[in-house]
């Protein structure tokens, strides 16, 4: 089989151990919050609205911002910086505010996570590098982890899943699913819609009988009434049934 290759100076890190530790006494405490450059992914903005106990369309006017990524056919979103300082808006003097709930970037830190998708046996494959900012001093303190031990210590296996649900969608928006619609099509703010604003898609999704059209199992509908990471998992069904015909749920 062909050895599988990785961008220049990013080497997996594998079953290895690596020092961090990241905590007020480490002098560069919240350095990285500050000219921090973001992405939030849908059940990133899930988890933050939740945590300042905001609607979701309220959090994005407020807290992100969109811009051109890597799929040209679908927006990005950022968090906003404060405009004073250049800083993550959660950020006070005794740290974050949101930790509990920070995105999956900022739980992931000091490692990156990438996920292969080309496996031949059709298993995606996730990968983790290790990430080396000259400003980060906490790779000089004692703790030693592993891959394993530190995404248990830092709990991002839920934020890894919603992430890969993602990840699936955001392929198929790369298809330009919506061809012919323009910039900002009807289909595209719906996109954006289940995607990004969860309490706007669950008024719609009340509004147009949604769930009422599909087979849901009664347990996964109750945890939909309550839970939005629930919810967001049903809309990433629907959007692949409304976009490519294709989709787990099952119409009655």
């Amino acid at each position: 089989m062909k050895e599988k290759e990785f961008p220049e100076n990013m080497v997996p890190i594998g079953n290895g151990e690596f020092q961090f530790e990241c905590h007020p006494g480490v002098e560069c405490f919240t350095l990285c919050c500050r000219n921090v450059d973001l992405i939030l992914y849908p059940y990133d903005i899930i988890r933050l609205k939740n945590s300042v106990s905001m609607d979701s369309e309220e959090f994005l006017r407020r807290h992100t911002t969109l811009c051109q990524g890597d799929n040209p056919f679908f927006p990005t979103v950022k968090l906003k910086l404060k405009d004073e300082g250049k800083e993550c808006p959660f950020l006070e003097t005794s740290g974050c505010t949101v930790y509990h709930d920070r995105p999956s970037a900022c739980r992931t830190y000091p490692l990156e996570r990438a996920v292969d998708r080309t496996n031949l046996h059709g298993i995606p494959e996730e990968y983790y590098f290790l990430t080396d900012h000259v400003y980060c001093l906490g790779h000089k303190e004692e703790k030693r982890f592993n891959v394993k031990s530190w995404t248990r210590n830092q709990k991002v296996f839920e934020f890894n899943v919603l992430n890969d649900y993602w990840a699936e969608i955001d392929t198929l928006f790369a298809t330009n699913p919506w061809k012919g619609e323009g910039a900002a099509g009807e289909k595209q703010q719906l996109s954006f819609l289940v995607c990004y604003n969860i309490n706007g898609f669950r008024r719609f999704a009340e509004q147009h009988k949604l769930l009422k059209q599909f087979s849901i199992d009664k347990a996964v509908r109750r945890r939909m009434d309550t839970d939005d990471s629930e919810l967001l998992k049903f809309g990433f069904e629907w959007l692949k049934l409304v976009l490519a015909g294709k989709s787990s749920l099952v119409r009655k």
